[in-house]
């Protein structure tokens, strides 16, 4: 078996499975690039072009998805005290609330899955848990950015 043909055959699958989750429990549709903006901005505020740095996407992407979330209620934009021409992002709270609905909806749907598992599994996941995170460090060092 090669593994990185058969884990890479397994996450579009299982990104899907979790997502999945939120349009079960009637939350509203949201794109991914939008969560994970909003993800950032749930850290902090952020000008566009940190985002977009944080994101490793151009700074139009970001700008674009901006425009979208801000008509939509979901971010707010605030100009910068230091700089006027430039503002600073934050996650509007109806924003932050969704963003927390999606994620205990995730989470719960996958700690059921989990239990189902053989504890054998469980633990061979939670083992695994590191080696994902150096995986993604890895992959984010090797493929150049957008922006």
């Amino acid at each position: 078996m090669d593994t990185a043909t058969e884990f890479g055959r397994l996450l579009g699958p299982l990104r899907r499975a979790v997502l999945r989750t939120r349009h079960t429990a009637g939350l509203p549709e949201l794109p991914e690039a939008q969560i994970e903006l909003l993800r950032v901005l749930a850290a902090g505020d952020a000008t566009p072009r940190e985002v977009a740095s944080r994101l490793r996407v151009a700074p139009s992407t970001v700008s674009n998805l901006v425009r979208t979330m801000t008509a939509a209620g979901l971010v707010e934009r605030t100009p910068s005290t230091v700089d006027l021409r430039t503002v600073r992002l934050t996650a509007s709270p109806k924003a932050l609330d969704m963003l927390d609905a999606y994620d205990r909806t995730s989470t719960a749907a996958l700690r059921r899955a989990l239990d189902g598992l053989a504890p054998s599994s469980r633990e061979a996941l939670e083992r695994a848990l590191p080696v994902l995170d150096d995986l993604l460090i890895a992959l984010e060092a090797e493929a150049p950015g957008e922006g």
